[in-house]
């Protein structure tokens, strides 16, 4: 339970108030509804609640009736004429009746007896409770807040009052709305609020128009629940849903608007906007660039021990996750873990040159006018990860080097090994500590992790934050190609990654028979579910003549991968034919297909590619260089795996994915793709004044320096 929620396991006497939108549908007590929730009052009742009851629905009931009697004894010259509204007091008379009526019939039915009343406190015995409606109560004493009258004038108010004359310790006020917004819900711009912060929220709230049914209104609400909640008596605002036991006693975490007086010294994600999230993600960037290099690897060095320290820990999250993931049916693709050799990865970051203001070109333009090109951060980075909980630790190891502010949006499929990976890396130093201890305060999630369970962790935000392309720098999303490309079609934020993990190996007539086993049985089984797995086998016309063909599918069959194959392959071998090339399986499952020669298998990869990772293997060196040169892909290999394209592998200490992208970072990106570049220039003086007097020299001082 969400530890904003945990004042609710104590609390035994509740006041409900049900709104006329609750009770009422077109205007008519919706009597199916009303039962319905005298049920759940019930049940409450005999879990040992004690219950008050609060009920609209006089106004909407008598204004319907009204209008129907109106409408028969008018004439139609008198339809004609502009219609006025009718009196809300006198709905209510003609109402009251009707609702008084109803509850009358569900009293008998449910066998409640009426209340009995002491001295302002009521006995609550077993299914007995009392029923209020404001236009039958009467009060000498004033509301707690100003009004238009000084007293309760509605239903709200009157739950107010009562909440705490009868020192209840909850109040509910029931909606027909999701909850509080920001502004009107009507208006996408509005954001739900999950728990009201008095500081934060109040003159900040944009209400649309009161209730069309009733004479309240979200505005109502509100007032009357700050006042109970500042006076001590927590109060929530809940969608009514029918047939949902127990209202918001039973509702899950977060679905409920929370007023509280001890809500401002709650820190809760959900309360602060996308901008918000990512101006504070901004901010922790300049204060790790403000930091040295040997502060930011010795806040690496910790965090690379206590993962060591608490190995076993992680080891039994992780298991659990695993467990959980298969439970629940998930694809393989989204259950296989890594969480191996993250200490080593974190330890090779930390020992790696300063990344930030590394001089990559000094030139001097004229005499004493010296221009630099110096590397800098990107600034604000926003990662959208699925399962690989290996991935929380690498990027946010990357972003302390690199000096980036973080946003991370994790999968739930691991959401035990998250939360224990970050709380292991979050207590690694006192530095790290500081810094997310001001992150919570901020409400984000940056350099950046806050409790896994505060980060970007409904699929609501993620649209917000995507339109901030004026603070977010770049998105890098790893997962699904579905999710990339989901990404890639929500944002005008350059987006680096790939959506699909098409991977070839080519087998040459001139391959080593040996050597073609084993590297493509590694590339496929040595970890099926990563994107630089191979899920397409193409063997030379000549090579599949021999029995050079079925030795590798032989091996691969003792190997559980199930078999695919291309119009040629699928008629010489009897295997099911693929309806396309272009598959991504991320598991025990791959494609075949035979081809003429290496320019056919070139032009396959070319056309059925997605420009990830490639290998050839051959003997022939002519035919290995033709291959080489003319596969335009990320990367592109010889007679080795094409699991070796990895971060870490290549001496990257990490990565925060590999791109296929010709723009910028292209495969594996480690701290170097996450850098950008600014022009430093130092003169004395000098102005252009139309280039006279200025003479050029254009001299190259340094090419490069680290």
């Amino acid at each position: 339970m969400d530890p904003t929620r945990v004042f609710v396991k104590n609390v035994k006497r509740v006041v409900f108030k049900v709104g006329t939108a609750v009770v009422t549908s077109d205007g008519r007590l919706a009597v199916g509804r009303v039962g319905a929730i005298f049920e759940q009052l019930e049940a409450l009742n005999s879990q040992g609640y004690e219950i008050i009851l609060v009920t609209s629905g006089a106004v909407g009931a008598g204004r319907q009736r009204l209008k129907y009697r109106k409408l028969l004894n008018s004439s139609f010259a008198d339809l004609q004429k502009p219609q006025v509204e009718i009196d809300g007091k006198a709905c209510a008379a003609v109402g009251q009746n009707g609702l008084m009526a109803l509850y009358d019939s569900l009293f008998s039915q449910y066998r409640l007896q009426n209340p009995t009343f002491s001295n302002s406190e009521f006995i609550v015995s077993f299914k007995e409770y009392p029923i209020f409606n404001e236009n039958d109560a009467i009060s000498t004493r004033r509301a707690p807040y100003e009004d238009s009258t000084g007293i309760f004038w509605d239903n709200d108010s009157l739950a107010a009052l009562l909440a705490l004359e009868l020192k209840a310790d909850l109040l509910v006020l029931l909606s027909d709305v999701e909850g509080l917004y920001s502004g009107p819900p009507t208006d996408p711009n509005s954001k739900l609020i999950h728990t009201y912060i008095k500081q934060k929220h109040l003159g900040a709230i944009t209400f649309g128009d009161k209730s069309r049914v009733g004479r309240g209104g979200m505005t109502a609400k509100v007032k009357a629940a700050v006042s109970a909640a500042d006076s001590g008596t927590p109060v929530v605002i809940a969608r009514y849903q029918q047939g949902h036991a127990c209202f918001a006693m039973s509702a899950k975490d977060n679905v409920l608007v929370l007023f509280h007086k001890d809500a401002h010294a709650w820190v809760t994600f959900n309360e602060f906007t996308a901008r918000e999230m990512a101006d504070a993600a901004r901010d922790c960037s300049m204060r790790l660039q403000s930091i040295s290099s040997e502060e930011r690897n010795k806040i690496l060095l910790k965090i690379a021990d206590a993962l060591e320290e608490k190995q076993d820990l992680i080891k039994v999250e992780n298991e659990a996750d695993v467990a959980a993931a298969n439970d629940a049916g998930y694809e393989e693709s989204l259950i296989s873990r890594l969480i191996s050799g993250l200490a080593k990865s974190v330890r090779t970051i930390a020992e790696m040159e300063e990344p930030i203001g590394r001089v990559v070109t000094k030139t001097e333009l004229a005499d004493g006018l010296i221009l630099e090109k110096t590397t800098c951060p990107l600034g604000v980075l926003l990662i959208i990860f699925e399962s690989r909980p290996d991935a929380l630790v690498q990027i946010a190891s990357l972003a302390i080097r690199s000096g980036n502010g973080l946003l991370l949006k994790g999968g739930k499929e691991a959401r035990r090994t998250n939360e224990i990976l970050h709380k292991v890396s979050f207590a690694a130093h006192s530095f790290w500590a500081v810094v997310s201890a001001y992150v919570n305060q901020s409400g984000l999630n940056s350099l950046s992790l806050t409790q896994t369970e505060r980060l970007v962790t409904s699929k609501e935000e993620i649209p917000d934050l995507l339109k901030l392309d004026d603070v977010i720098d770049l998105v890098i999303p790893r997962g699904s190609n579905r999710l990339v490309s989901e990404i890639k079609s929500s944002t005008k934020i350059p987006v680096l990654g790939h959506s699909d993990g098409i991977c070839h190996v080519y087998v040459d007539t001139s391959a080593n028979m040996e050597m073609a086993k084993h590297i493509v049985m590694d590339s496929k089984l040595d970890y099926p579910a990563a994107c630089n797995a191979m899920e397409t086998l193409l063997v030379h016309k000549d090579f599949s003549s021999s029995e050079g063909l079925q030795d590798l599918v032989v091996e691969l069959s003792h190997g559980g991968v199930t078999l695919h194959g291309g119009p040629r392959a699928s008629a010489r071998l009897k295997i099911p034919e693929v309806q396309t090339f272009h598959h991504e399986y991320n598991s025990r499952a791959c494609t075949i297909e035979i081809v003429d020669d290496v320019k056919a298998a070139v032009d396959h990869i070319r056309k059925h590619g997605s420009g990830h990772t490639e290998c050839i293997i051959a003997e022939d060196k002519q035919t290995a260089e033709y291959f080489l040169q003319h596969i335009d892909s990320a990367a592109v290999f010889h007679n080795a795996s094409t699991r070796f394209c990895d971060g870490m592998r290549f001496g990257l200490g990490a990565e925060v994915g590999i791109s296929t992208s010709k723009i910028h970072a292209r495969g594996p990106v480690g701290v170097e793709g996450l850098l950008t570049t600014k022009w430093v220039l130092r003169g004395n003086g000098h102005i252009v004044k139309g280039d006279e007097g200025v003479i050029y020299t254009h001299k190259n001082i340094v090419s490069s320096a680290s």
